[in-house]
Protein backbone atom coordinates (compact mmCIF):
# COMPACT_ATOMS: atom_id res chain seq x y z
CA UNK A 1 0.00 0.00 0.00
CA UNK A 2 3.06 2.54 0.78
CA UNK A 3 4.62 1.69 -2.23
CA UNK A 4 1.23 2.15 -4.89
CA UNK A 5 0.45 5.41 -2.80
CA UNK A 6 4.24 6.98 -3.47
CA UNK A 7 3.87 5.14 -7.02
CA UNK A 8 0.76 7.06 -7.86
CA UNK A 9 1.58 10.45 -6.16
CA UNK A 10 4.54 10.13 -8.58
CA UNK A 11 2.40 10.04 -11.32
CA UNK A 12 0.15 12.62 -10.51
CA UNK A 13 3.12 14.79 -10.08
CA UNK A 14 4.56 13.97 -13.16
CA UNK A 15 1.05 14.91 -15.33
CA UNK A 16 0.76 18.23 -13.70
CA UNK A 17 4.30 18.91 -14.42
CA UNK A 18 4.75 17.94 -17.66
CA UNK A 19 0.40 17.30 -19.03
CA UNK A 20 1.81 15.51 -22.28
CA UNK A 21 2.70 12.89 -19.95
CA UNK A 22 -0.63 10.43 -19.41
CA UNK A 23 0.23 10.20 -15.87
CA UNK A 24 -3.34 10.29 -14.82
CA UNK A 25 -3.87 7.64 -17.07
CA UNK A 26 -1.33 5.20 -15.61
CA UNK A 27 -2.42 5.96 -11.94
CA UNK A 28 -6.14 4.36 -12.93
CA UNK A 29 -4.53 1.53 -15.28
CA UNK A 30 -2.16 0.70 -11.77
CA UNK A 31 -5.51 1.11 -9.29
CA UNK A 32 -7.44 -1.02 -11.66
CA UNK A 33 -4.33 -3.86 -11.35
CA UNK A 34 -4.31 -3.52 -7.59
CA UNK A 35 -8.23 -3.50 -7.04
CA UNK A 36 -8.31 -6.38 -9.32
CA UNK A 37 -5.77 -8.37 -7.48
CA UNK A 38 -7.63 -7.44 -4.07
CA UNK A 39 -11.40 -8.16 -5.90
CA UNK A 40 -10.04 -11.85 -6.72
CA UNK A 41 -9.04 -13.05 -3.21
CA UNK A 42 -11.41 -11.74 -2.41
CA UNK A 43 -10.72 -8.35 -0.20
CA UNK A 44 -13.59 -5.77 0.16
CA UNK A 45 -12.13 -4.51 2.83
CA UNK A 46 -8.42 -3.66 1.49
CA UNK A 47 -10.26 -2.38 -1.88
CA UNK A 48 -12.34 0.22 -0.15
CA UNK A 49 -9.30 1.35 1.52
CA UNK A 50 -7.36 1.66 -1.81
CA UNK A 51 -10.02 3.26 -3.40
CA UNK A 52 -10.82 5.75 -0.53
CA UNK A 53 -6.84 6.70 -0.59
CA UNK A 54 -6.41 6.79 -4.32
CA UNK A 55 -9.73 8.92 -4.64
CA UNK A 56 -7.96 11.47 -2.15
CA UNK A 57 -4.91 11.85 -3.91
CA UNK A 58 -6.33 12.23 -7.02
CA UNK A 59 -8.68 15.33 -5.53
CA UNK A 60 -5.59 16.61 -3.93
CA UNK A 61 -4.41 16.29 -7.77
CA UNK A 62 -6.84 18.75 -8.92
CA UNK A 63 -9.61 16.15 -10.65
CA UNK A 64 -12.82 18.01 -12.90
CA UNK A 65 -15.80 17.57 -10.81
CA UNK A 66 -17.13 15.42 -13.51
CA UNK A 67 -14.92 12.78 -12.35
CA UNK A 68 -15.67 13.17 -8.59
CA UNK A 69 -19.11 12.35 -9.75
CA UNK A 70 -18.40 9.42 -11.78
CA UNK A 71 -15.89 8.07 -9.59
CA UNK A 72 -18.64 8.36 -6.52
CA UNK A 73 -20.53 6.75 -8.24
CA UNK A 74 -18.93 3.74 -9.22
CA UNK A 75 -17.84 3.43 -5.75
CA UNK A 76 -21.63 3.27 -4.99
CA UNK A 77 -21.83 0.86 -7.57
CA UNK A 78 -19.05 -1.23 -6.61
CA UNK A 79 -20.83 -1.81 -2.75
CA UNK A 80 -24.00 -2.78 -4.63
CA UNK A 81 -22.03 -5.20 -6.47
CA UNK A 82 -20.01 -6.55 -3.90
CA UNK A 83 -22.70 -7.20 -1.63
CA UNK A 84 -24.75 -8.85 -4.90
CA UNK A 85 -21.86 -11.28 -5.87
CA UNK A 86 -19.65 -11.74 -2.55
CA UNK A 87 -21.89 -13.98 0.42
CA UNK A 88 -19.36 -12.92 2.70
CA UNK A 89 -19.88 -9.36 1.88
CA UNK A 90 -23.82 -9.47 2.29
CA UNK A 91 -23.28 -11.47 5.46
CA UNK A 92 -20.90 -8.71 7.23
CA UNK A 93 -23.43 -6.05 6.25
CA UNK A 94 -26.58 -8.08 6.63
CA UNK A 95 -24.96 -9.17 10.16
CA UNK A 96 -24.35 -5.26 10.57
CA UNK A 97 -27.95 -3.67 10.14
CA UNK A 98 -30.27 -6.82 11.73
CA UNK A 99 -27.97 -7.92 14.45
CA UNK A 100 -28.72 -11.44 13.64
CA UNK A 101 -26.07 -14.26 13.13
CA UNK A 102 -23.41 -14.83 14.01
CA UNK A 103 -21.61 -11.76 15.64
CA UNK A 104 -19.36 -13.23 18.30
CA UNK A 105 -16.41 -11.23 17.37
CA UNK A 106 -18.37 -7.88 17.43
CA UNK A 107 -20.23 -8.65 20.59
CA UNK A 108 -17.09 -10.16 22.39
CA UNK A 109 -15.53 -6.65 21.43
CA UNK A 110 -17.93 -4.63 22.50
CA UNK A 111 -18.63 -6.31 25.79
CA UNK A 112 -14.57 -6.37 26.55
CA UNK A 113 -14.86 -2.20 25.88
CA UNK A 114 -17.74 -2.57 28.62
CA UNK A 115 -16.06 -4.39 30.82
CA UNK A 116 -12.79 -1.89 31.27
CA UNK A 117 -14.81 1.06 32.05
CA UNK A 118 -12.55 4.11 32.29
CA UNK A 119 -9.49 2.65 33.73
CA UNK A 120 -9.64 -0.75 32.52
CA UNK A 121 -8.79 -4.50 34.73
CA UNK A 122 -5.14 -3.90 34.45
CA UNK A 123 -2.49 -5.15 32.29
CA UNK A 124 -2.80 -9.14 31.28
CA UNK A 125 -6.12 -8.91 33.45
CA UNK A 126 -8.06 -8.84 29.86
CA UNK A 127 -9.85 -12.21 29.55
CA UNK A 128 -11.48 -11.30 25.76
CA UNK A 129 -8.09 -12.21 23.94
CA UNK A 130 -8.53 -15.76 25.56
CA UNK A 131 -11.74 -16.62 23.47
CA UNK A 132 -11.83 -13.70 20.57
CA UNK A 133 -10.17 -15.17 16.88
CA UNK A 134 -8.04 -12.65 15.78
CA UNK A 135 -7.22 -10.60 19.23
CA UNK A 136 -3.66 -9.99 18.33
CA UNK A 137 -4.66 -8.37 14.89
CA UNK A 138 -8.77 -7.69 14.24
CA UNK A 139 -9.66 -6.96 17.86
CA UNK A 140 -6.64 -5.33 19.75
CA UNK A 141 -8.16 -2.47 20.28
CA UNK A 142 -10.50 -4.22 22.06
CA UNK A 143 -7.62 -5.81 24.30
CA UNK A 144 -6.53 -2.51 25.01
CA UNK A 145 -9.46 -1.17 26.24
CA UNK A 146 -10.55 -3.81 28.81
CA UNK A 147 -6.96 -3.78 30.19
CA UNK A 148 -6.23 0.08 30.15
CA UNK A 149 -9.81 1.07 29.53
CA UNK A 150 -11.50 3.94 27.91
CA UNK A 151 -8.69 6.37 28.87
CA UNK A 152 -6.33 4.35 26.75
CA UNK A 153 -8.33 4.06 23.58
CA UNK A 154 -8.74 7.95 23.75
CA UNK A 155 -4.77 8.16 23.69
CA UNK A 156 -4.47 5.88 20.87
CA UNK A 157 -7.27 7.82 18.65
CA UNK A 158 -5.61 10.96 19.66
CA UNK A 159 -1.75 10.35 18.76
CA UNK A 160 -3.29 8.58 15.70
CA UNK A 161 -5.28 12.10 14.92
CA UNK A 162 -1.93 13.79 15.81
CA UNK A 163 0.07 11.75 13.16
CA UNK A 164 -2.61 12.30 10.53
CA UNK A 165 -3.10 16.22 10.91
CA UNK A 166 0.22 16.75 11.60
CA UNK A 167 1.16 14.92 8.26
CA UNK A 168 -1.68 16.43 6.21
CA UNK A 169 -0.13 20.10 7.82
CA UNK A 170 3.09 19.03 6.13
CA UNK A 171 1.96 18.08 2.67
CA UNK A 172 0.21 21.47 2.89
CA UNK A 173 3.63 23.20 3.24
CA UNK A 174 5.37 21.64 0.59
CA UNK A 175 5.70 23.24 -2.78
CA UNK A 176 6.54 19.83 -4.44
CA UNK A 177 3.93 18.23 -6.31
CA UNK A 178 5.17 14.63 -5.71
CA UNK A 179 5.68 15.38 -2.30
CA UNK A 180 2.99 16.76 -1.39
CA UNK A 181 0.99 13.99 -3.18
CA UNK A 182 2.52 11.45 -1.29
CA UNK A 183 2.63 12.18 1.84
CA UNK A 184 -1.20 13.27 2.12
CA UNK A 185 -1.91 9.67 0.46
CA UNK A 186 0.23 8.15 3.04
CA UNK A 187 -1.21 9.63 5.98
CA UNK A 188 -4.76 8.91 4.43
CA UNK A 189 -4.02 5.42 3.77
CA UNK A 190 -2.66 5.40 7.93
CA UNK A 191 -5.61 7.21 8.93
CA UNK A 192 -8.53 5.11 7.35
CA UNK A 193 -7.05 2.26 8.04
CA UNK A 194 -6.48 3.04 11.63
CA UNK A 195 -10.30 4.47 11.74
CA UNK A 196 -11.93 1.19 10.02
CA UNK A 197 -10.24 -1.01 12.41
CA UNK A 198 -11.74 1.53 15.42
CA UNK A 199 -14.85 1.74 14.32
CA UNK A 200 -15.02 -2.70 13.99
CA UNK A 201 -14.42 -3.02 17.50
CA UNK A 202 -16.66 -0.53 18.51
CA UNK A 203 -19.79 -1.99 15.96
CA UNK A 204 -19.61 1.39 14.29
CA UNK A 205 -18.53 -0.40 11.03
CA UNK A 206 -19.36 -4.22 9.63
CA UNK A 207 -16.16 -6.20 10.52
CA UNK A 208 -13.44 -6.48 8.23
CA UNK A 209 -9.62 -7.68 8.91
CA UNK A 210 -7.68 -4.68 9.02
CA UNK A 211 -5.09 -4.48 11.54
CA UNK A 212 -4.32 -1.41 13.63
CA UNK A 213 -1.24 0.43 12.60
CA UNK A 214 1.80 -0.19 14.92
CA UNK A 215 -0.16 -1.20 17.48
CA UNK A 216 -1.51 -4.96 15.98
CA UNK A 217 0.98 -7.86 15.48
CA UNK A 218 2.28 -8.46 12.30
CA UNK A 219 5.16 -7.90 10.84
CA UNK A 220 5.30 -7.31 6.95
CA UNK A 221 2.30 -4.63 8.02
CA UNK A 222 4.12 -2.82 10.69
CA UNK A 223 7.54 -2.80 8.23
CA UNK A 224 5.38 -1.16 6.08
Amino acid sequence: KPAFVVICAWLFAEHKRQPDIPGNLFAMLLLALVISLLVAQPDFGQTMLVLGTWGVMFFMAGLPWLWIIALGAAGIGGVFAAYTVFPHVAGRIDRFMTGEGDTFQVDMGRDALINGGWFGVGPGEGTVKRVIPDSHADFVFSVAGEEFGLIMCFFIMTIFAFIVLRGLSTALKEHDDFTRYAVGGLVTVFGLQSVINMAVNLQLMPAKGMTLPFISYGGSSQIA
